[in-house]
């Protein structure tokens, strides 16, 4: 993607699309109706018989794949009591950890108001934070403590936003305050998304909207390398505390992601006011 118009989108201004863009982006539209129509009907038929449902996981992964990408999995994701801390670049990154290891969300509200993404999203349970609202936090939390006591994994994006792929901001640890005290047997599993040299193009960032992502990342020709690299897992009883459990998850990505870059993480360029993060001037 040419540099000016990632710029220009991340000023919020909206991306021009090629003709063959139009032709990619009606192509898998039709191709996620179509997904749709079939995964839907069969999720809300086996819920009349069984507790849970594989489709929300199998479409969402489908989802990725339509939509251009192709996911690696790299480690081994713990299947149960698990609590995925990861990093966050793309509403991409939840088709494809979803897909890989079929576990539930807390994503910012901004998603839950995207197109499609954000229905989709909640058919696989995710939590919606609006970072504002402080009795609404509160809220979540309760939900998903209810949700590790049914044994579900969950996933937290503790940036509280998404980057350009090459950066990684502060944690904030609110979302976290769910493992104190630590739920029995639960364990933390760290999480690397990494999508390469395209992380910048597909990144979510400074004021693009999400209409305007989503409709530039489905007409964009070639496929999306997506490595969901699953660290070593840790215990609750080693690190005790929201602030000390993000530290140790937040020292494993940054860990990872120097090493899958080659190169020194580089500051986030733009301010991101919910989570108070200031971008360095000069």
């Amino acid at each position: 993607m040419d540099p000016a118009l990632r710029e220009a989108a991340a000023r919020g201004e909206s991306t021009p699309i090629s003709i063959a863009g139009w032709l990619r982006l009606t192509m898998r539209v039709a191709a996620l109706a179509l997904a749709l129509l079939v995964c839907v009907p069969l999720h809300y038929l086996y819920r009349l018989f069984a507790y849970g449902s594989p489709f929300p996981r199998l479409f969402l992964g489908l989802a990725a794949r339509i939509a251009g990408a192709r996911v690696e999995r790299i480690g081994v994701p713990l299947r149960r009591d698990v609590f995925f801390i990861a990093n966050h670049v793309s509403w991409i990154d939840i088709l494809a950890l979803a897909g890989a290891s079929g576990t539930a969300f807390v994503a910012k509200h901004e998603l839950g108001q995207a197109p499609v993404v954000g229905w989709l999203s909640r058919l696989n349970r995710t939590v919606f934070v609006q970072r504002e609202n402080r009795l609404g936090v509160a809220e979540q939390i309760n939900a998903l403590r209810e949700a590790l006591e049914d044994n579900w994994s969950i996933t937290v994006f503790p940036e509280g936003t998404t980057t350009d792929g090459r950066s990684l901001l502060p944690f904030k640890t609110s979302m976290l305050s769910v493992l104190e005290p630590p739920p029995p047997g639960v364990l933390v599993q760290p999480v690397l998304i990494d999508y390469g040299p395209v992380g910048e193009e597909i990144g979510w960032i400074g004021e693009e909207s999400g209409l305007n992502n989503a409709r530039r990342i489905l007409a964009r020709k070639g496929r999306i390398p997506v490595r969901l690299h699953f660290l070593e897992p840790f215990s609750l009883e080693e690190f005790r505390g929201r602030k000390a459990i993000g530290a140790r998850a937040r020292a494993a990505i940054e860990a990872a992601l120097l090493t899958a870059l080659g190169e020194p993480l580089r500051a986030f360029r733009h301010d991101v006011v919910p989570v108070r993060y200031n971008a360095p001037r000069g």
